[in-house]
């Protein structure tokens, strides 16, 4: 499929270096690998702001969304609109939805639907496909960890 946004894997690399990225960011987001639970910068993050893809910058998700799901990586309600395609991922014997960035098609993680209502959604995101802009969301109820 073509996206607006598109490199070569020596493109990807050069950016994800610049930005100073996890040092497994191009395997998770370009060839769809998958950190470790528990071992991401995002899985226990709080600050208000939004997280954006690392490879493009387009926006994914605003803080309000975040929740502690308890699984080991960052998990979130909802997407920002139009931010994120799905993709019938069947690897590993399993059926789940794998989520990309639709600037650039980043692996970002997969969504499931086991999420807090309304929606039912849990979007469990890699935090090596993210990169966190600070900035005080002026609907955010507060700091603490949504639960």
């Amino acid at each position: 499929m073509t996206r607006p946004v598109q490199k070569t894997n020596a493109q990807w690399q050069a950016i994800l270096q610049a930005k100073g990225a996890e040092p497994d960011a191009l395997a998770v987001t370009r060839h769809a690998a998958t950190e470790r639970p528990f071992s991401g910068k995002y899985q226990a993050h709080w600050a208000d702001g939004s997280y954006h893809c690392i490879c493009c910058g387009a926006k994914l998700f605003d803080s309000v969304s975040k929740f502690d799901a308890g699984c080991g990586w960052p998990s979130f309600r909802e997407a920002a609109p139009d931010a994120i395609e799905d993709i019938v991922d069947r690897s590993h014997g399993m059926l789940r939805t794998e989520t990309v960035c639709a600037q650039c098609g980043a692996h970002l993680g997969h969504v499931f639907e086991d999420g807090p209502a309304p929606r039912g959604l849990r979007y469990c995101m890699n935090s090596a496909s993210l990169e966190f802009q600070s900035g005080k969301n002026p609907s955010d109820p507060g700091a603490d960890p949504p639960s």
